[in-house]
């Protein structure tokens, strides 16, 4: 009996898809997006038909990184507010949002494309993220440790700004100087 529903995911299919995405991260993190799938399969620890099962196409295995890196993005703000005070947490995402826009820079190329033929790999990812902001600097604000004149659109832009102009591992220095500097103009002077 079907109601038309999708089946949930056995939770070792859900494990071995989780453990390809990582996986994928890393691998194209460091060979590219022309890695052979099958690398990304071996480095994850399955087998090629597992990958190609959750993954038929590399667009498709490209489009589910970019959007389980937003989630890992976004979902890692309540999780950091709840094991750190709310200026720490917020240091901390921005240090995230910097790995997640790395990995990003790196498959921009191949979203564009996905893009393209018609689809969007963005989704809400601009909203989900604005939303992890807004909570990091709601929190911050309720604790009166920063300033309330500055909008969490204001930060998105600035991170952004950062991202951009110091995307790649070999800028990561001056990036997390320039996230310092822009985190301590957020700062209430005591």
């Amino acid at each position: 009996m079907t109601d038309g529903a999708p089946r949930p995911m056995r939770a070792d299919a859900r494990r071995n898809r989780e453990k390809i995405l990582t996986a994928a991260v890393r691998v194209f993190t460091t060979e590219g997006l022309d890695a052979h799938l099958e690398r990304i399969a071996k480095e994850a620890g399955v087998g090629s038909a597992t990958l190609y099962r959750n993954f038929p196409t590399r667009e498709s295995l490209v489009e589910a990184v970019y959007r389980n890196e937003v989630a890992h993005l976004c979902d890692a703000a309540p999780a950091l507010l709840a094991q750190k005070p709310p200026t720490e947490a917020l240091r901390a995402w921005t240090r995230l949002f910097l790995d997640y826009v790395t990995a990003k820079y790196g498959m921009i190329d191949a979203l564009r494309a996905i893009a393209a033929q018609g689809s969007n790999p963005y989704g809400h990812s601009r909203e989900m993220i604005q939303a992890a902001i807004t909570s990091l600097m709601d929190a911050c604000a309720a604790a009166g440790e920063i300033r309330t004149d500055i909008r969490p659109t204001d930060l998105s832009a600035a991170l952004e700004g950062i991202a951009i102009t110091s995307a790649g591992t070999e800028h990561r220095q001056q990036a997390e100087r320039l996230l310092d500097l822009t985190l301590d103009g957020l700062m209430v002077r005591r």
